[in-house]
């Protein structure tokens, strides 16, 4: 398959979700690591996608509010099979996670605490920094294919490690970008299609200062009702106004479920970040956790719905806007520098990562092993995760790591 011509044959409905599936219960790691475990199956595996077509479907991700791996997810669906593709691969992704932070919650207020992980994760987090950093490799021949867009992503990368804000940063790399290829152009026109993208971001990044005016908040010491109705609508809230990591996540879940309505205690809430963070699938998942704790398995299921309903209404509107952006030169070369610095973004979640993850002699050892099946020998990433996985308990058993 060449890497600028997608694959033409239809890929069915059954085959999205086997794919989306088995994503939603093995992809741990974070929206980084989705990312790349997506890019080596839609782009290099099945051909489904170009890596330039990848890199513009993840930057329009970056640039709405909510979980971004899953929006990423979503737009793959609607790319090979349209609405209903959008739908069956958003829901198959999100499933598999929401069922096993589902199991979580179960056994946290059954016996009042979490299942140990920290073994899996000791084995699993190695693993994903070598995947990651191929997927990197790997979008990083699309997405810097010019010297003006490294120096863009380079200036991102130290800019985004410094802790410069996402979007901020996303909208500085396309206009630079058109800035540079502005005397190039034949027609110095600025296209409709770029117009309606500057004003949609900046709408939604006027949605956090607007919901919060206009939120209440429960008197001092006193519990907000809670019922499934405002629970849903805190969530979809939530997710209609997020950018940002999951600790962007916590620190909304802590001011509306914890400073302002008084639902959960800041405990309950640590724990059920955790929980988002160490299992497979999206990290939005947490919510399913708070749900499950304040209102049961109908809660968990409200809140789910809640906090992931803006992504697939979001995708949905910015489809046509996406295509559009390609068909104008210089609207092109913004969508280029949100590509590059899209990248820089992902490099700057890896080191992160890599800090976190590599550290001692076997964390490293299984690291370099990982790479090496999966550049020399073409291993399927999953059955690294799942190999990390068993040998981290294991050596856990042992008391390694």
């Amino acid at each position: 398959m060449s890497p600028t011509t997608p694959t033409s044959t239809p890929t069915s409905l059954a085959e999205l979700a086997r794919l989306f599936l088995r994503l939603g219960a093995t992809a741990f790691g974070g929206p980084a690591a989705h990312v790349a475990l997506m890019e080596e199956e839609v782009v290099r595996r099945r051909g489904w996608l170009t890596q330039q077509q990848f890199l513009d479907l993840l930057s329009a991700a970056n640039l709405i509010p909510g979980p971004n791996s899953t929006e990423l997810a979503i737009h793959i669906g609607y790319e090979r099979r349209g609405w209903k593709g959008l739908l069956v691969a958003g829901t198959c992704f999100i499933v598999p996670a929401m069922l096993i932070v589902m199991a979580f919650a179960w056994a946290y207020v059954r016996f009042g605490t979490l299942p140990a992980l920290t073994g899996v994760l000791y084995g699993v987090k190695p693993v994903i920094v070598a995947v990651v950093a191929q997927a990197l490799w790997s979008l990083g021949k699309s997405a810097l294919s010019t010297w003006s867009l490294r120096l863009v992503a380079g200036a991102a990368l130290g800019l985004g490690l410094l802790g410069a804000n996402e979007l901020v940063l996303l909208f500085a790399a396309g206009l630079a970008t058109s800035a540079l290829s502005w005397p190039t152009l034949a027609h110095k026109t600025v296209p409709p299609a770029l117009l309606k993208l500057v004003g949609a971001v900046a709408a939604l990044a006027l949605l956090p200062l607007l919901v919060g005016l206009g939120a209440g908040t429960a008197p001092t010491g006193a519990a907000a009702p809670l019922g499934l109705l405002p629970l849903g609508l805190a969530f979809v809230k939530i997710g209609s106004v997020l950018y940002g990591s999951g600790y962007v996540l916590l620190a909304f879940l802590d001011a509306d479920l914890v400073q302002r309505f008084h639902w959960l205690s800041q405990g309950q809430l640590l724990d059920a970040v955790v929980v988002g963070q160490v299992t497979p699938g999206p990290v939005f998942t947490t919510a399913t956790f708070v749900g499950y704790v304040l209102q049961g398995w109908q809660g968990a299921l409200v809140a789910t719905v809640g906090i992931f309903l803006p992504a697939f209404a979001f995708v949905g509107l910015s489809i046509k806007l996406v295509a559009q952006l390609r068909q104008s030169p210089l609207a092109g070369a913004f969508l280029d520098g949100l590509n590059a610095a899209s990248w820089a973004l992902m490099a700057a979640v890896s080191l992160t990562l890599a800090r976190t993850a590599l550290l001692d002699v076997p964390t490293v050892v299984l690291a370099l092993v990982s790479a090496v099946l999966l550049l020399r020998y073409k291993v399927n990433s999953a059955w690294l995760v799942l190999g990390g996985a068993a040998l981290g308990y294991g050596l856990q058993q042992l008391g390694i790591g």
